[in-house]
């Protein structure tokens, strides 16, 4: 006996609604909302440094701070003393004294900058280039190592946590400022 067409049609239709209701794909399809959720976070993170960036040419002090979050949420270590600053108007400090060492702009470029975001908390990591003029007429060019630390505060993404470095020389006791990636 051969089976009625119609009922494995609607058998097989049955059986493919059963299988697309699974907890295994709705994940497939959260898992989707997510990446895409992921995908958004990570191009507003990028955004926050594409804007610190091109402040930071320009020496947009304000530009430049207005990518950190208010007061003492702020924490950062910096290449310089002291061992970390406390809030957004002591790294507002620093940013100003390392500016004024520079005449005119001060070119910043970032190589593999990697981006992770889940929910509202982000953070970044990067060799980062800094070149430019120092007002004594010589010429800087450095790279750093950069982690970042990122909240979304009222929408929007902002730096809680920075940490610049350059490698250290054990045997000399001396940052290593020559390195290249």
């Amino acid at each position: 006996m051969r089976p009625d067409p119609i009922r494995l049609a609607v058998l097989v239709l049955l059986l493919f609604i059963a299988v697309a209701a699974t907890p295994q794909n709705s994940a497939k399809h959260t898992s989707s909302q997510a990446a895409a959720r992921q995908s958004k976070s990570d191009q507003e993170i990028r955004a926050v440094y594409d804007g610190w960036a091109k402040a930071f040419e320009a020496k947009d002090l304000d530009g430049i701070m207005a990518v950190y979050a208010p007061g003492d949420a702020l924490v950062a270590y910096d290449i310089v003393p002291p061992l970390q600053y406390v809030g957004k108007d002591s790294y507002r400090k620093d940013y100003q004294e390392f500016l004024a060492m520079y005449d005119g702009p001060i070119k910043v470029e970032y190589r593999d900058l990697r981006i992770m975001s889940s929910g509202d908390v982000g953070f970044i990591h990067a060799v980062e280039r800094m070149s430019g003029t120092l007002k004594n007429g010589q010429k800087s060019d450095i790279w750093l190592r950069a982690t970042s630390g990122l909240r979304k505060i009222h929408g929007k993404w902002l730096i809680v946590h920075d940490h610049i470095s350059v490698p250290a020389d054990f045997d000399t006791g001396k940052a290593v400022l020559d390195l290249k990636p």
